[in-house]
């Protein structure tokens, strides 16, 4: 919620690799390295290193994997991307998302549980402080 500009990740929409277009109804599985864009219907799996656009026309239903997820039609299926999913305000998502970063517009729907995985920092010299709250309870300073 809170990012440095550094930590956020941005979909480049001006670099499309793959393009399902209006009108177009796909099934099967899609693998790719580069930036992928849905208008049309697709039925089946995404696994794809870059970026997934669904436009608003878009209809899916699939599991996902990306790097960073636009939604501005609808998707029914899990999703697992390594940056951002951004849920636009026409954007409807039925399925549980696995993310580091998370955006949903006004008006937007999302239905589903959303786990952000975000990974751990690596700094080992500093052990990380426990509660326990029978200790807690002897210090007269500390309120619970």
């Amino acid at each position: 919620m809170f990012l440095k500009k550094k930590d956020q990740e941005e979909i480049n929409f001006e670099k499309l690799d793959t393009l399902i277009g209006l009108g177009t109804h796909f099934q099967g599985i899609i693998s790719s390295q580069g930036t992928i864009r849905i208008d049309g219907t697709f039925h089946g799996e995404i696994k794809n290193q870059g970026d997934l656009i669904i436009g608003e026309k878009g209809i899916l239903e699939a599991n996902i994997e990306a790097k960073n997820v636009f939604i501005a039609g609808q998707i029914k299926g899990n999703i697992l991307a390594k940056g951002k999913v951004e849920i636009a305000a026409s954007g409807k998502v039925l399925g549980d998302l696995k993310v580091k970063n998370l955006v949903i517009e006004d008006g937007a729907i999302f239905k589903g549980t959303c786990l952000m995985d975000t990974p751990p920092k690596s700094d080992k010299s500093e052990p990380k402080p426990t509660l326990n709250p029978e200790s807690a309870k002897q210090d007269k300073n500390l309120v619970l």
